[in-house]
């Protein structure tokens, strides 16, 4: 019989299938194993079976009227209806060393201007995102090209210039909370012509932290799986100064003028 490590490996490598394989083994030895009830109706609401996830969430609010995943996730499925959302079998997301801190490589922001709930209710962590310039905005949207929300336009437009210089970057969600959504960046490529331009200003810095720690997912993500560790906080965006060795040996940081990038 699986465990819940492995369960929560399962739903990490999006093999939904497996995890409702392995929750449902763990529930028949422990029928009021909350956690695992919460990560079976994470795995059958990405399969499309809506009304069976319902139905473990509500199960977990029989023995946890406060569980905080469980009334999160049956209002999320609220804006969801049977059919509308598409079975789920393959493997999504983005890999987790992607989450791992690397500064003015990568940020955690809190999208502007968010899409509607039905809209952000089809999201999960761990989900890859795309950035798309709108004029002077950028807007992260779906792999369909379905609006999420804007990233603010101190850090959107510098963004924006940095990928006509030849930048290129990757995002995934973070978290979503009803119209709350964060979404980290990552430059996946800089350019030759812009080293010495960070994507990401070092005044200061949001912490990403480890994607993993010891059985567990450290990330908003983990939620979904049924994990409640209650360090939540340990995700808050908090700006702290960075200190030299942050910026790496023989960094130096240069102000971005438009007329130092190429387009390419």
């Amino acid at each position: 019989m699986g465990n819940s490590d492995d369960a929560i490996k399962a739903a990490i490598q999006g093999k939904w299938e497996e995890a409702v394989a392995i929750n449902r083994e763990i529930l028949a030895v422990s029928p009021s194993d909350i956690d695992a009830l919460n990560r079976l109706g994470k795995a059958l609401s990405e399969l499309g079976h809506l009304a069976e996830a319902r139905d473990a969430y509500q199960r977990v609010l029989e023995h946890d009227p406060n569980n905080s995943i469980a009334q999160r996730n049956i209002q999320r499925l609220s804006y969801l209806k049977e059919g509308e959302h598409s079975p789920n079998k393959e493997p999504r997301g983005i890999d987790s060393k992607f989450f791992i801190q690397e500064t003015s490589k990568a940020k955690m922001i809190t999208l502007s201007k968010p899409a509607a709930k039905a809209v952000l209710a089809k999201m999960a962590a761990g989900e890859e995102v795309y950035l798309q310039p709108k004029g002077q905005k950028l807007v992260v949207v779906t792999d369909t090209g379905e609006y999420l929300g804007e990233v603010e336009s101190r850090i959107g437009s510098r963004l924006i210039e940095l990928m006509k210089g030849g930048n290129q970057y990757r995002a995934a969600i973070s978290s979503v909370r009803d119209e709350n959504v964060r979404v980290v960046i990552r430059e996946v490529f800089q350019h030759p012509s812009l080293v010495g331009h960070p994507s990401f200003l070092p005044k200061a810095s949001e912490e990403l932290k480890p994607y993993l720690k010891g059985s567990l997912v450290k990330h908003d993500i983990e939620d979904e799986f049924g994990e409640e560790t209650g360090e939540a906080g340990e995700w808050e965006s908090e700006e702290e100064p960075l200190v030299e060795d942050e910026l790496g040996v023989d960094e130096e940081v240069f102000p971005l003028d438009k007329e130092d990038i190429q387009i390419t």
